[in-house]
């Protein structure tokens, strides 16, 4: 007999045949087959965060987490909710701005130093995404953040509180991935090589470029940028079993990308898009595809508004390990997709009952998957399989 995952992979590859014969070639990518439910047991660890964005386990058992008013806490094993961390800069508020992500860097239970990053105001009502580098000096109530130094700030700076990324990411070989937005009213940029908007940044941890990246020398290009034609990448985890950085990119109307981003190569947005803007107006000439521009390894179509990405390593999940679970914001749910190397063949829908917006995901020290619910009284959820 045929195991699930053989299943699954027979009807994907059925379906490819199925829509390429009827002249959809570029469909395989969408609309992947039902895997198998997973009996899944939710637990609410914490509740009372205001619009949680970010997270991270630290050494001690306690797990830190952004609000994207500007507030950094610590959650403890028993569910307590710390008082804000002090000695945060100002960020800028309202609208997708805020405080974002947060990541521990690879010697922090030594250094105690982390990154994050947030929507720095820059005068003149202009604002941007930029990264911190600092020290957190952890106590029993909390802590409080010094030595804060800016590595790196997304260029032009401009007014609007939209499409700000942002989530970062460490490579296998120590640089540090950086996503960024293309502040929704300057689409155009993500295709402006002097511009930081809608690319991927790859910088050194102390900020520094690195030597290899793909468009080190060239003439009116950002050297920190790795990858370009992005919307509002939201999504962001490296695959601990080949190193190779993967995204989530939220789309308008229809159209959210899985991708696997390499090395100077253009995604598109806006020349190309499998969705239409919010109004049902085409996406520029309305192509989805075009020469020289990738195409998404996998895209959803309607939109579930993509945020919060991760690979699943453990062996509390049986079956589970290499797949990827991706968060919903407007679909409210949380996407398991089930990989055959880099293609996806079959899925999962969990959480849907709840009704509640997916902003982040990581997978446990202990196996298990924790989840951030974005709302004014967001959660902390922890899955584990059903007994």
């Amino acid at each position: 007999m045929l195991s699930h995952r053989n299943r699954a992979t027979t009807l994907a590859i059925t379906l490819a045949l199925t829509l390429t014969q009827a002249g959809g070639a570029h469909a395989v990518q969408t609309k992947a087959p039902a895997a198998p439910a997973t009996a899944v047991k939710v637990e609410e660890v914490a509740k009372g965060l205001t619009n949680p964005w970010g997270m991270q386990f630290l050494p001690d058992g306690r797990i830190l987490v952004t609000e994207r008013p500007g507030r950094m806490r610590l959650i403890a094993k028993d569910g307590k909710i710390s008082e804000p961390i002090g000695g945060l800069p100002h960020v800028v508020q309202g609208g997708q701005a805020g405080l974002l992500d947060v990541l521990l860097a690879p010697d922090f239970a030594t250094s105690g130093t982390i990154y994050f990053s947030y929507a720095e105001p820059r005068g003149s009502f202009k604002n941007g995404t930029s990264v911190v580098r600092a020290t957190l000096k952890l106590d029993a109530n909390g802590g409080a953040i010094s030595d804060g130094t800016v590595i790196f700030r997304q260029q032009p700076a401009i007014t609007g509180r939209h499409h700000f990324g942002s989530r970062l990411a460490w490579s296998k070989d120590g640089t540090l991935f950086i996503t960024t937005g293309d502040r929704a009213s300057e689409r155009d940029s993500a295709q402006d090589l002097t511009t930081h908007l809608g690319k991927i940044i790859r910088l050194n941890s102390d900020g520094t470029v690195p030597k290899d990246n793909p468009f080190i020398g060239a003439k009116d290009v950002r050297p920190e940028i790795w990858s370009y034609g992005h919307r509002n990448l939201q999504g962001a985890a490296v695959n601990p079993a080949t190193g190779d950085l993967w995204t989530t990119e939220h789309a308008a109307k229809g159209g959210d990308e899985l991708n696997r981003p390499q090395a100077g190569k253009n995604y598109g947005w806006p020349l190309i898009a499998w969705g239409t803007d919010y109004d049902g107006s085409p996406i520029g000439d309305g192509s989805t595809a075009k020469d020289g521009l990738e195409q998404p390894v996998y895209f959803w179509n309607p939109s579930i508004g993509t945020s919060g990405l991760a690979f699943y390593n453990g062996d509390l999940f049986k079956g589970w390990k290499g797949n990827i679970l991706a968060g919903g914001l407007a679909g409210m749910a949380l996407e398991r997709l089930v990989m055959d190397g880099d293609n996806v063949v079959a899925t999962e829908t969990l959480l849907s009952d709840r009704g509640e917006r997916i902003r982040d995901i990581r997978q446990g020290p202990d196996g298990a998957v924790y989840v951030l619910t974005d709302d004014a009284n967001g959660k902390l959820l922890r899955l584990i399989p059903k007994p």
